[in-house]
């Protein structure tokens, strides 16, 4: 989704942040220096370039930790999990290729990002930040690594939870825009996926993570970027005028897909989307609303609300009744069906995503004839592959309105595989307009493409099979699934099935 970034994480921090403007001066790597007496020589892998991004000399990350495995990868970078030499403690190192930082204003974003982890360290809800290194090719950030993985992935896990659970992690939530917002800090990207778990115990602790969108708050300056995930996103956000208060706004999002297990606001494409958030309806009708507390009800309303300045603020949030560690939340499990709605909104985009990708690959020369020669003149150097900057220039010569930020999200929703760059198939599959999902040879192509043996079913070793060639399945994701679009319960897809998938309202918008 062009503003939906789905990224790819996992236990330890994001991989990704997109980047926007920032103008924060660059005050944290000043150090006064060292008396005389304790001077060293400089290393020989440390060495001293005027052109640094962090504005301090050369250092082998190397030199202090062992990396070992990945962790999870993105458009602008690969994280990493590290073991410090010194002391044999576990870390995550986010390594972000120099060549992804263009601009001045990526430089500029990319040391803001690092200062504001060193400004929240140190606070229980945020992953604490261990320290930056910079060699010939990458910036590499070394953070506290969460074990647990992602929140949603826990409840989905644990397969109940109650109205009392719902309120401890909407509380954990709602304190990081507390000491986010009280330490002059707007976070932009709230959303579950930034949410991860400090380990695989009971009693973990929520971590905040990414803040590649963040920025210090200036008083009195309205911001105008639009930023964020499209389910997320905070109606003066669309607007281009808002403040802090859209922190509230998708942690409100947040509690409400918690109680129920699916988005406030959704539509078929991203415009439809934002249509709805701001028309502003609230849906407390359907299930599983009639059986959830009043209380709650009450809460999801005052930070859903439009007007940012009666919206409920973070440290009245706290102070509600629903969510006080002795408030009202009630013991009793909510409604299963809750969480298998969880695993949907979860887990169907990516099968979608790959079956676009499918009909991409299917679709006739008289088809994508337009759409191939955008794909051509966008790529100036004829390399098969358009990168950030191209993209970019080529949107502007095509008369393009979109900022900056928009244009990284746009590339990174359409950059699959996750390279940095897109290639031709993944281009034609983030431009193709809905309607070719429409025609019956399309979609019957795509379940082709999955059913290897022609049986008329897609089963589950088939659907394996091609998830796992597209790097995009664990087990877990695959049985969840075949659960959901298998509706006549007998462990296999059948075409009707997959249609209807294709078709119901999750799938991606896009921003051309």
């Amino acid at each position: 989704m062009g503003l939906c970034s789905s990224k790819s994480k996992s236990a330890g921090t994001n991989p990704d942040a997109h980047r926007t403007r920032s103008v924060e001066p660059n005050i944290i790597y000043s150090k006064s220096p060292a008396p005389a007496a304790e001077r060293k020589p400089p290393s020989p892998k440390r060495v001293f370039k005027s052109d640094t991004i962090l504005g301090k000399p050369f250092e082998d990350v190397k030199q202090h930790y062992t990396m070992g495995k990945e962790l999870g990868r993105g458009q602008f970078g690969v994280t990493y999990l590290c073991v410090e030499k010194l002391t044999g403690q576990k870390y995550a190192c986010k390594s972000i290729s120099k060549k992804k930082l263009v601009t001045k204003s990526d430089k500029d974003d990319m040391r803001k990002e690092i200062q504001i982890m060193q400004h929240l360290s140190g606070q229980a809800n945020i992953v604490e930040f261990k320290g930056a290194y910079e060699d010939k090719q990458s910036v590499h950030l070394v953070m506290e690594v969460c074990e647990g993985g992602e929140l949603f992935d826990r409840i989905i896990a644990k397969g109940y939870y109650s109205e009392k659970a719902a309120a401890s992690i909407c509380r954990s939530i709602v304190n990081v825009v507390h000491v986010c917002n009280f330490m002059g800090v707007m976070h932009r990207d709230l959303k579950p996926e930034n949410f991860l778990l400090s380990d695989k115990s009971e009693k973990a602790l929520l971590k905040a993570t990414d803040f590649g969108l963040s920025v210090f708050i200036q008083e009195g300056k309205s911001y105008r970027d639009i930023v964020g995930s499209a389910y997320y996103v905070a109606p003066e956000v669309l607007k281009r005028k808002y403040g802090k208060e859209i922190d509230i706004w998708s942690a409100g999002v947040m509690l409400y897909i918690l109680l129920s297990g699916v988005p406030p606001f959704w539509a078929e494409t991203e415009k439809g989307i934002f249509d709805a958030i701001l028309e502003g309806y609230i849906d407390f009708e359907s299930d599983p609303w009639p059986s959830i507390s009043p209380s709650a009800k009450d809460l999801v309303r005052r930070m859903l609300t439009q007007d940012p300045k009666k919206r409920i603020t973070s440290a009245q949030v706290l102070e509600h009744p629903w969510i006080r560690e002795d408030g009202e939340a009630s013991d009793k499990p909510i409604d299963s069906a809750v969480l298998s709605r969880m695993k949907q909104f979860r887990a169907m985009n990516k099968l979608k995503k790959l079956a676009l990708k499918v009909i991409a690959e299917n679709l006739s020369t008289e088809e994508i004839q337009g759409l191939k020669s955008m794909f051509t003149n966008i790529d100036t150097d004829n390399s098969g592959t358009i990168t950030y900057e191209e993209l970019k220039t080529g949107l502007a010569r095509l008369g393009s309105k979109l900022t900056e930020a928009e244009v990284k999200q746009l590339m990174e929703a359409a950059d699959v595989d996750g390279n940095g760059s897109i290639d031709y198939i993944e281009f034609i599959t983030a431009t193709m307009h809905r309607h070719k999902l429409e025609r019956e040879e399309h979609l019957y192509k795509a379940f082709q493409h999955f059913d290897t043996d022609n049986s008329g079913f897609i089963t589950r070793d088939e659907l394996e099979t091609a998830m796992k060639d597209y790097g995009m399945g664990d087990e877990a994701t695959i049985k969840d699934i075949i659960a959901e679009v298998d509706t006549d319960n007998d462990g296999k897809i059948n075409y009707e099935e997959f249609s209807t998938m294709m078709r119901s309202g999750t799938q991606p918008g896009k921003l051309f």
